[in-house]
């Protein structure tokens, strides 16, 4: 994917031992479709040579003021205008301070504070030993400088170049990357809570035997993402599914249907939107054996009375908030066939204002996907993409839906 197509990142590096990690950081964002500008600091070569940087890059890496390449000896006015945003990775304690001092010593300090602020974000994703960034003096420099404009990623934690364990390491290349993303992403759910289920519900036959659908998460994931790109604050319920947690998310993992019914009631009294992704299982053996079920000899299976789940979306949608207009429910349906019919009767039954239907078989376990959008207006269709850039546009959608939804009356 090219999720950062046409964006300019300059990339600057200070010295620290997760300079290691830039190098994996800037072949990610050119992988993403951004050009890369390498700005480092004399502390950074010590730790990675520009020439590795300039073969990840593709472009000559700058690290001093005095630059002949540039005619006027201004390479702090002429990097910072070309840049869409400018991300320090890794931010030593050192640079931070000197960012909240306003000091301007070399090219990288120049050029940060020489940006025009309006339209040259400052991203910090700090490195640094657990005691340096648990200092009193640090934490006031965060404070401080996310004050002043500056976004100050989070730090990862666990063991450290020292020796140590704790917090203050770097993140890894691919959530910086996922950060980074995130933050060109139009705030359209800002103050909203979202959530959202997710996965296949796994309904227990016996301890070793269960029930369950082919959906592997992957679309419910991305809506999860999208809704915390957007600016919302994101629960996500998931079944069981082999996938990460998006970056930002809160996670509760469930198993079976009333598990997942039992946690989405417990966040919907805070969330304004519900959006219902999960292939929840229909039905659910009346009794779930203790010990594994053996064969008999007799060549005849068991006996397995079923009885149906709870309807996780119906409950939500026609609970009093959703009534009051207070939390607005979407509900997914995956079909087989007539998709347009299914969703249109499903939609009317469940009594929600959105139901986006797909075809299970041909979505299933893939990493892309095709939305029908089915409301009291018609359908809408999303043509066949990748699951997160339909999430993108499904959540654009909602949020317009939303504002109107929850606009108060002239």
């Amino acid at each position: 994917m090219n999720d950062l197509a046409g964006k300019h990142i300059v990339l600057g590096m200070t010295g620290g031992i997760a300079c290691y990690k830039a190098a994996d950081l800037c072949r990610a964002l050119v992988k993403a479709g951004a050009t890369v500008q390498v700005v480092m600091t004399e502390a950074a070569t010590q730790f990675i040579t520009p020439v590795t940087m300039q073969a990840l890059s593709n472009r000559p890496v700058y690290t001093s003021q005095w630059d002949q390449r540039e005619a006027n000896s201004m390479a702090h006015i002429n990097l910072s205008r070309q840049a869409h945003a400018i991300l320090i990775a890794p931010c030593s304690a050192d640079f931070m301070a000197k960012l909240l001092h306003g000091r301007a010593d070399d090219l990288l300090s120049l050029m940060c504070l020489a940006r025009p602020m309006e339209s040259v974000p400052l991203l910090l994703a700090p490195a640094m030993n657990r005691e340096m960034w648990a200092h009193p003096a640090t934490q006031r420099n965060v404070e401080q400088l996310r004050a002043d404009g500056c976004t100050v990623l989070d730090v990862g934690s666990g063991e450290q170049a020292c020796g140590e364990t704790g917090d203050g390491r770097m993140l890894e290349s691919h959530e910086l990357l996922e950060d980074l993303i995130a933050f060109f992403q139009p705030k359209r759910l800002r103050g909203q809570h979202v959530l959202v289920t997710a996965g296949p519900t796994y309904e227990a036959i016996d301890p070793v035997r269960g029930i369950t659908n082919l959906s592997s998460g992957k679309m419910g994931f991305a809506v999860a993402r999208a809704a915390h790109e957007a600016g919302a604050q994101v629960t996500l319920v998931a079944g069981p599914v082999a996938l990460a947690t998006p970056r930002g998310v809160r996670r509760v993992d469930v198993k079976s249907a009333q598990e997942m019914l039992q946690a989405s009631v417990e966040s919907a009294p805070s969330a304004s939107i519900f959006i219902a992704a999960a292939a929840v299982a229909d039905w659910r053996p009346q009794q779930s054996a203790a010990q594994k079920i053996k064969k008999d000899g007799s060549g005849q299976p068991p006996e397995l009375g079923f009885v149906e789940n709870p309807d996780i979306l119906a409950t939500l949608a026609q609970s009093p908030r959703a009534a009051s207009g207070a939390l607005y429910c979407v509900g997914f349906a995956a079909e087989s066939h007539d998709l347009l019919e299914h969703a249109t009767a499903k939609r009317i039954k469940k009594r929600v204002p959105l139901l986006v239907g797909n075809i299970g078989p041909a979505t299933f376990g893939q990493d892309d996907n095709a939305l029908l959008l089915v409301d009291a207006a018609g359908a809408q269709e999303l043509a066949r993409n990748t699951k997160i850039a339909l999430a993108r546009q499904l959540i654009a959608e909602i949020a317009t839906r939303v504002t109107i939804h929850t606009a108060p009356a002239p």
